[in-house]
């Protein structure tokens, strides 16, 4: 975790994040990385998809960073009965007057949990759309504001196909990142083993950031200086992805302006005003591969999104 633990921290709630960071890798061990990207899509305001095998701890390192922020979280378990209105709220009647009163759903949180988010139906994880992109929910007629900050960390396992429902494209696009945990090194598994041995490492978590403080964070990283240069540069990796002979669909002006906030994002976690193409170069994989579709050839010949954006990263030269 080189960069929340560097010296250069010229944010007065830098410390905090060096904080929030330390107590995240105290849950999840042996994946500083990860966590710093998770911690650069909080500050970016990017939802987050977690995919990877069960059992790594995709859904306690969402648990331990919503603990880590005194804000209100919610956990949704997604399964094939689950409806629209148990997600974003229903009217209530009421038999007394004859009156219907809005009842919110778990989408009127902070975090928002969606845990096994393939597993529900698509009518279903439509439901999240609206939510995900513009922070508010229309229901019978009526748009409701969802509070500030508003985080998606939706959880899936891509080896397991029984009953479940891929994500379509336009609900992938909305991840501003898609992170992979992956199994741990053997001897953080061993520590693994005897961190748990009395109790969870999640019951000694406290709240290091509050509501405000986040919501200042995410305006703080917007005034990240980036270079024409460097948005040029940016510009030119994603329409590499649009007209690369594996792919059906590249990346959207979405993903170009989520892969320009994740840059700020991580030079400010880095403790600098300024964006360099490094920024860019690290997080690209992150923010761009899930949201390639491939053609049928490449799908079926095992050609994995995130070499397709690692071989574009190599051939397409830097802008200083």
């Amino acid at each position: 975790m080189h960069a929340l633990l560097s010296s250069r921290m010229a944010h007065p709630h830098h410390a905090k994040l060096a904080e929030l960071a330390a107590q995240l890798n105290r849950v999840i061990l042996g994946k500083p990385d990860t966590i710093e990207r998770l911690i650069v899509g909080l500050l970016s305001g990017s939802h987050i998809l977690m995919e990877d095998v069960p059992g790594v701890g995709k859904t306690t390192l969402a648990k331990a960073l919503a603990r880590s922020l005194a804000v209100d979280f919610k956990r949704v378990q997604f399964t094939p009965d689950l409806l629209p209105t148990d997600i974003l709220g229903s009217s209530v009647y009421n038999a007394r007057d004859g009156s219907f009163t809005f009842k919110e759903g778990p989408i009127f949180t902070h975090v928002l949990l969606a845990d096994e988010i393939n597993r529900a139906s698509p009518r279903t994880q439509s439901a999240l759309l609206e939510a995900m992109s513009e922070r508010q929910v229309s229901i019978e007629g009526r748009t409701y504001p969802l509070p500030a900050p508003f985080l998606v960390i939706a959880t899936q396992n891509p080896i397991e196909y029984h009953g479940t429902y891929p994500l379509p494209e336009a609900q992938l696009d909305r991840f501003g990142m898609r992170l992979n945990l992956g199994y741990p090194a053997s001897e953080h598994e061993v520590d693994v083993l005897y961190s748990q041995f009395h109790h969870h490492p999640l019951d000694d978590l406290t709240p290091v950031l509050d509501g405000t403080t986040v919501v200042e964070l995410m305006t703080a990283v917007r005034a990240v200086r980036v270079a024409r240069s460097l948005g040029e540069y940016l510009i030119e990796l994603v329409t590499e992805t649009r007209r690369h002979p594996s792919l059906k669909v590249g990346c959207s002006p979405r993903a170009a302006l989520a892969l320009f906030r994740i840059a700020q994002a991580r030079a400010f976690v880095d403790g600098r005003d300024h964006a360099i193409p490094e920024d860019v170069r690290a997080e690209a994989v992150s923010a761009l591969a899930h949201r390639l579709t491939l053609d049928t050839k490449a799908k079926y010949s095992g050609v994995a999104k995130e070499d397709i954006v690692r071989e574009i990263l190599e051939r397409v030269p830097v802008r200083v």
